[in-house]
């Protein structure tokens, strides 16, 4: 049956999204529901294939674009792969780019380091600037301990399969015998070797999911979206490279999300927020406490201050990763006008007002250039 289902909510993207974001949602996805991670599940198998094809076309610059503007139909003249009759190993070898080189050679026997994983971990904005140590929880598959990660149960052996003769890999011919094409056994699925008696524990996967809990010390300055790569906390090598494991594990890659803050908007390295200030404040000028990302600082009001004037504090922003050096902070003044007068603030302000006198003039008022920015 045709793909339906649109690409972008598939890979769980906005339609703006970069190729980056792309990239990343497509292999935390597929990782998701590789059937190695999901044995016996048709349905992870599906969505496995679903949002590979997905990604196949938002990561095309020449096909995406004919999506945008026509969907499924502005596709027809520019087919791709049908992934629905493609065996998962197969797929992995066409991605080497997303997965890295060990995805791509399952079907092979060179490659033997195991899969990449990516996690989340959440941090809020003052963590961010400390720098911080979290705890983050994941799963992936490791060696099954009873089988030593064969699939088969303790005391039996798997036997070499007959159909690709212990290789993987079958060839077919066609088209009169003028080429050859290379595919993953279909018997064994590119194990080599078919398991009669199956390991209770895995279910002759020769894998089992597990929970794993990982400390992890996040640097200051670390900005929303960032990724940590922790070397060895993926999962090892697949069963058709290496039954037993051996051989460098993937890499766990975690992405930290930093939680947006009522106080301040991060713009980089700075910092900005809003202080409350009353028209006596404005005019003759003050000295506020203000409460900074890392304690309370003396912010001075420049007498005569607008509303939406800018104070920059200098150094006073978040943590810069690379250097350790600080950004600014620019506080944002905000006028705040009394409803309710008491007697003896009305009778001043009334005082005052008789005193007053202002001349705005449209032409060359910096107040109305303010408020009407293009100037018409």
């Amino acid at each position: 049956m045709p793909q339906t289902r649109c690409y972008y909510e598939i890979l769980s993207v906005e339609r703006g999204a970069s190729q980056d974001d792309i990239k990343r949602a497509y292999r935390r996805l597929a990782m998701k529901w590789h059937p190695d991670r999901n044995p016996g599940n048709p349905e992870a198998e599906g969505e496995f294939k679903a949002c590979t094809e997905a990604y196949e076309v938002l990561s095309d610059p020449e096909r995406r674009p004919l999506y945008d503007r026509h969907g499924h139909a502005g596709l027809r003249q520019n087919p791709g792969h049908d992934f629905r009759s493609m065996h998962v190993n197969d797929i992995f070898s066409m991605f080497n780019d997303v997965f890295g080189q060990q995805a791509g050679g399952r079907a092979q026997r060179g490659p033997s380091r195991g899969f990449d994983l990516e996690t989340e971990v959440e941090i809020e904005l003052e963590q961010a600037f400390k720098g911080c140590e979290v705890e983050t929880e994941f799963k992936r598959l490791d060696v099954c301990e009873p089988c030593a990660g064969s699939g088969a149960k303790p005391g039996s052996k798997p036997t070499p399969c007959t159909v690709c003769n212990g290789q993987g890999q079958v060839a077919q011919t066609g088209f009169g015998g003028m080429f050859r094409m290379v595919t993953t056994c279909p018997e064994c699925r590119g194990r080599r070797t078919i398991i009669a008696d199956k390991c209770e524990k895995c279910r002759g996967q020769g894998r089992v999911s597990t929970k794993r809990k990982l400390k992890l010390n996040i640097p200051a300055g670390i900005e929303d979206g960032q990724v940590m790569r922790v070397a060895g906390e993926g999962e090892p090598p697949p069963p058709e490279v290496n039954a037993a494991g051996k051989g460098p594990r993937g890499d766990l890659h975690v992405v930290v999300r930093v939680t947006d803050d009522e106080r301040f908007d991060r713009r980089g390295a700075d910092l900005v927020g809003v202080q409350p200030m009353a028209f006596a404040q404005a005019a003759l000028g003050a000295s506020v406490k203000f409460h900074g990302i890392d304690g309370e600082l003396d912010l001075a009001i420049p007498p005569g201050s607008q509303h939406g004037d800018v104070v920059i504090v200098e150094r006073a922003g978040m943590t810069t990763l690379q250097s350790k050096a600080r950004g600014d902070l620019h506080v944002v003044l905000q006028l705040v006008v009394p409803k309710r007068l008491s007697d003896d603030q009305r009778r001043l302000l009334t005082e005052y007002a008789q005193t007053e006198h202002v001349d705005v003039r449209a032409e060359d008022s910096s107040f109305w250039k303010k408020i009407n920015p293009f100037g018409n």
